[in-house]
């Protein structure tokens, strides 16, 4: 696991919603409408914890039809086992993709071009 892998897992468990949702999610899996009156809460927010909880991995969905012809999304979780340790994170940390060590490279000759810029500008105008 690399630390955005840990990053994206940590912040799909850590919300009570989502904490919740695992839960009723033990048993098996549901429909998006029975998961949602077992929560009490509205489909658009629950669409909206299990959009991020698929991304990082913790629940599959999938469209099935009913015997009327309405589609029905139902949710399972997805198997998964993550220890937190000092190593877990030490590892996560090491496996960071480069492309993260890139883009902040990138920035900074981003920001610092900007400054050479804006430098330039000034002393054109006469400003300080």
């Amino acid at each position: 696991m690399d630390s955005e892998e840990l990053l994206a897992f940590l912040a799909a468990v850590g919300h009570a919603q989502r904490i919740r949702i695992i839960s009723e999610l033990a048993s098996g899996q549901l429909y998006v409408s029975e998961l949602a009156r077992r929560l009490g809460v509205s489909r658009p927010l629950l669409y909206m914890h299990l959009e991020r909880m698929e991304k990082a991995g913790l629940v599959v969905g999938r469209l099935e039809l009913s015997d009327d012809g309405k589609a029905l999304k139902y949710f399972e979780l997805a198997p998964f086992d993550v220890r937190l340790t000092v190593d877990t994170i030490t590892a996560a940390a090491r496996k960071t993709p480069s492309r993260e060590t890139d883009e902040a490279a990138g920035t900074e000759e981003t920001r610092e071009a900007g400054r050479t810029g804006d430098d330039e500008q000034h002393s054109a105008k006469g400003t300080p």
